[in-house]
């Protein structure tokens, strides 16, 4: 049963096998959704699944700088961001990231931008927080962090990276 749970949710394939019970799924017409996966032993359709997540583009108090991180050894720098934990809402992760990955509070924040990334599967809710200090303390998560001038910023992000794209189209708001 284990290798049919595995090929549930290849990325780019149709759901074959029931997440649960492990029957081929047939399709079956599920109202204005169409065709849809259904478990004919299990007796309900099967959506499918992804992962949501949260990413932020961080502002210091006075809102005149940005702070961009480092991880996994990557010579890049990109905005703060994580997956959403099972029985938490996007708001609650989002505190909570930006907490874990660098000791700050945020201070307020508002919602800027949502996009599906493909190569994890994942939903990406994007938020514009302030945050009370720029006393960061980096947790083992991040190699390193730095904040950049709202002039800089866009220079510095990885190129051609969804942070990029999230910080363009909320700088372009302001």
């Amino acid at each position: 049963m284990l290798l049919y749970i595995k090929e549930i949710l290849r990325e780019g394939e149709k759901m074959n096998y029931c997440d649960q019970c492990g029957e081929k799924l047939i399709y079956k017409e599920n109202g204005i959704d169409g065709k849809v996966p259904f478990c004919p032993h299990c007796q309900q359709f099967k959506f499918p699944a992804f992962n949501s997540a949260i990413s932020a583009i961080v502002f210091n108090p006075d809102k005149d700088k940005i702070l961009l991180i480092q991880q996994y050894g990557k010579p890049y720098h990109v905005l703060v961001a994580g997956y959403i934990n099972k029985g938490e809402n996007a708001k609650e992760a989002l505190v909570r990231e930006i907490k874990e990955e660098t000791g700050l509070s945020v201070v307020s924040y508002v919602y800027n931008d949502n996009e599906y990334y493909s190569k994890s599967n994942t939903l990406i809710h994007n938020y514009a927080v302030r945050v009370e200090t720029e006393d960061f303390q980096l947790t083992d998560e991040v190699d390193d962090a730095k904040w950049y001038g709202l002039d800089e910023v866009l220079d510095t992000i990885k190129p051609n990276s969804l942070a990029k794209s999230f910080l363009q189209r909320f700088l372009a708001k302001l």
